[in-house]
C-alpha cells in the first residue's frame, strides 16, 4: 500500500492570515458550498456526512496515524493535518463557515472511567474551544460538537454546563439535541449534539413537538440552567426507525463459511446466557425463516454474560478493544443456529458509511475506527436541516436577536470548586 501524503505537523492549507473578515467567506451563488473544519477527524465519517449534505471540508485534524491512513484511502489527504490538537493554533486554521468536533468520549461514556473533562482524553474538547477563541473574528459562524449522552451527566452536569458557557462567551448561542442512529440505520446509537451559531434565529426556544430530539434529560438540564444563551430551529419530524434490519445489512455467508463459530464455541455461547436470552436464541433457531440478531457481552453480577437483542437492529457499535466490546451476529431459522463476529463491512453499513474503503487495513483496526466514529446519515441530516440553513441564513433561520456580547467577562460556572474549561482556557 502506498504511504499517504499526510502532513506530519504541517501548517494548515490555504492559510491567508490577512483574510480575517467573516463577510469575505460568505456563501454566494458562485461558491454555494459552505466550508468546514473537521477536528478529531478519525477516519472521516463526519466529512463523509458533510460532503453528502453539500459541504466542502477544507481542514481536518487527528492524532492517530492508523486513522490517518484510512482517511487517506477515502478522501484527499492534503486537507489532513496529523498532529496533536494541543499543538494546533487558531492562527493557522483556514477560514470556514462550520467547525465540527467529535471529541473523545473515553472519560464521558458509561463504559469508561467517568473522569469527565478532567480526564486525559475528553478534556481535549477544551483545545477545540481554545482554537476557536484564537481564531478571534475568523471563528466559524456555526459549530457542531458530538459525544455520548453521558456528557450530559458527567460530573453532575457541570462538564456540559462549562462547555456551553464557554461557547456562550465565544459568542455562540447553542442548542442541544439527542439524536439516535436508529432513525437512519439499523443501529441503536444515541448521541448528544451541541450546535452553536454566532447569529441565532429569532425563534423562542422550545420543543416544537420534537420531544424525541430533546428528551427529558435534555429538558431537565435546560430547565436548571436558564442563564445559558440558547436557540433552536424547527426540524422535520423523524420516523421511529430506518425501516431496515440486520437482515438488510448482513453479509450473506454460506453455512460452511469459516467465519461461523464451531459447535463447541456456540455451546459456550449458549451456556453464557441468562434464561431470557437463551429463550430468545432458541426462538430464533426455531423460526420458520432465517433471521438475524445482534449479541454482545455484558457484565451482570460480576459475570460476563451474552445478551441477544429482542429486535432486529444492532446495539451501539464500540471500539473493539476486547471481546466485550465486539458484537456478534446470530443467524437462526429452520432449526439451525450460527454465530460469528460482525465484519468491518457490516460495521460500515451500520454507520451508514456505504462507500467506506478500508482496503488492506487490518479488519480489527477498521472495526475499532468505525466503532469510534459517527453515523453518517444522522450527521448529514443535521447538516442539511440545521447547519447549512444557519450558514445560508434561510427563511427558517432569519436573524433578529440582540447583539451578542463578545467580551470575555467572567461568567459564573456551575461549581466554583471545579477546574472548569473557563479557568483553563478563559
Amino acid at each position: 500500500m502506498t504511504t499517504p501524503a499526510i502532513r506530519y505537523g504541517a501548517t494548515a492549507p490555504d492559510l491567508n492570515p490577512s483574510n480575517n473578515c467573516r463577510d469575505e467567506i460568505s456563501v454566494s451563488e458562485t461558491d454555494p458550498k459552505p466550508k468546514a473544519l473537521e477536528f478529531f477527524a478519525g477516519v472521516g465519517l463526519v466529512r463523509m456526512a458533510l460532503e453528502k449534505a453539500g459541504v466542502n471540508v477544507v481542514f481536518a485534524n487527528d492524532i492517530s496515524k492508523a486513522k490517518a491512513r484510512m482517511y487517506a484511502l477515502n478522501f484527499d489527504e492534503n486537507e489532513f493535518v496529523l498532529r496533536d490538537i494541543r499543538q494546533v493554533t487558531g492562527a493557522e486554521i483556514p477560514d470556514a463557515h462550520i467547525a465540527t468536533a467529535s471529541f473523545p468520549c473515553t472519560d464521558l461514556s458509561l463504559a469508561g472511567n467517568r473522569a469527565g473533562l478532567k480526564g486525559r482524553e475528553s478534556s481535549l474538547v477544551g483545545e477545540f474551544l481554545r482554537i476557536l477563541r484564537e481564531m478571534e473574528d475568523r471563528r466559524p459562524e456555526v459549530v457542531l460538537l458530538e459525544n455520548v449522552p453521558g456528557f450530559a451527566t458527567s460530573n453532575g452536569g457541570r462538564d456540559l454546563l462549562s462547555t456551553l458557557e464557554f461557547l456562550n462567551r465565544l459568542g455562540y448561542w447553542c442548542d442541544i439535541l439527542a439524536l439516535d442512529a436508529r432513525h437512519f440505520v439499523p443501529q441503536s446509537r444515541m448521541r448528544l449534539f451541541i450546535i452553536g451559531t454566532i447569529s441565532p434565529p429569532a425563534i423562542p426556544y422550545g420543543i416544537n413537538g420534537q420531544s424525541s430530539l430533546r428528551p427529558k434529560w435534555v429538558r431537565n438540564f435546560l430547565a436548571t440552567n436558564k442563564q445559558l444563551k440558547m436557540f433552536c430551529l424547527p426540524l422535520p419530524v423523524l420516523r421511529h426507525d430506518s425501516g431496515k434490519t440486520l437482515d438488510d445489512i448482513a453479509d450473506k455467508l454460506p453455512p460452511h463459511d469459516c467465519a461461523w463459530w464451531s459447535s463447541d464455541r456456540i455451546n459456550q455461547f449458549l451456556e453464557g446466557m441468562s434464561k431470557i436470552n437463551a429463550s430468545r436464541t432458541e426462538a430464533l433457531r426455531g423460526a420458520s425463516k432465517v433471521t438475524r440478531r445482534a449479541a454482545y457481552r455484558r457484565t451482570r453480577g460480576g459475570r460476563a454474560l451474552w445478551e441477544i437483542r429482542a429486535d432486529a437492529i444492532s446495539g451501539c457499535l464500540r471500539t473493539t478493544r476486547g471481546g466485550s466490546s465486539r458484537q456478534a451476529l446470530v443467524e437462526g431459522g429452520h432449526g439451525e443456529l450460527r454465530v460469528r463476529w460482525m465484519s468491518a463491512d457490516e460495521y460500515a453499513r451500520l454507520q451508514g458509511a456505504l462507500d467506506f474503503n478500508w482496503e488492506s487495513i487490518p479488519e480489527t483496526q477498521a472495526k475499532f475506527a468505525l466503532g469510534d466514529a459517527v453515523c453518517v446519515p444522522a450527521v448529514a441530516w443535521l447538516a442539511r436541516n440545521y447547519l447549512i440553513p444557519l450558514v445560508k441564513k434561510s427563511p427558517d433561520a432569519q436573524r433578529n436577536f440582540p447583539p451578542v456580547n463578545h467580551e470575555f467577562e467572567l461568567w459564573p460556572v456551575g461549581d466554583q470548586g471545579e477546574e472548569t474549561l473557563l479557568r483553563k482556557f478563559g
